[in-house]
């Protein structure tokens, strides 16, 4: 069975192994452990496997109506089991409960965001302050990220859970 929570903070050194995994592969920016640490109610974790941490996401806010969609990892033991579509609409439907309308990602598999109903945007789009972490990036000035953007409200799974349960009202 799997399931997404918030992690808590001995759940930090597995996840730190995720991040430096996919870093070192190039699909996420690294992050030092002090950066978990304090942004550490950003993150869900997915759960598999007796509790162990099988993926991870984050969902940082911007402002009253942007948040990214981060660091989204999934340990190679458990890839193609739809985790990362788990994390991502948990980030997603986080949001929408908040009231923050936009969430977006900057990605080098666009074609995962866009088959979760994400649309491709131009990045210089999205505010000066969503390039923060553009400058400790090793691929600066020649960015290969790709940017996508969805509305929480609007996210294509709302849509099938509300008619799943408009069906079964009596």
């Amino acid at each position: 069975m799997k399931f997404i929570e918030k992690p808590g903070v001995s759940d930090v050194p597995l996840m730190k192994a995720l991040l430096d995994d996919a870093a070192a592969e190039g699909h996420v920016l690294p992050r030092e452990s002090h950066e978990i640490y304090e942004n550490l109610r950003d993150f869900l974790v997915c759960r598999a496997d007796g509790g162990r941490v099988a993926g991870m996401v984050a969902l940082h806010i911007d402002g009253a109506d942007l948040a990214e969609v981060r660091s989204l990892v999934v340990g190679a033991a458990w890839q193609g089991q739809g985790i990362g579509a788990m994390l991502t609409r948990a980030a997603v439907d986080e949001a929408r409960f908040l009231g923050i309308r936009r969430v977006y990602a900057l990605t080098r598999i666009p074609a995962f965001f866009l088959r979760m109903g994400f649309s491709e945007i131009v990045r210089l789009d999205l505010p000066s302050k969503v390039f923060k972490d553009c400058a400790r990036c090793p691929l600066l000035p020649q960015c290969d990220e790709t940017a996508v953007i969805i509305e929480a409200a609007r996210a294509p799974w709302l849509a099938v859970a509300s008619a799943t349960t408009e069906g079964t009202a009596g």
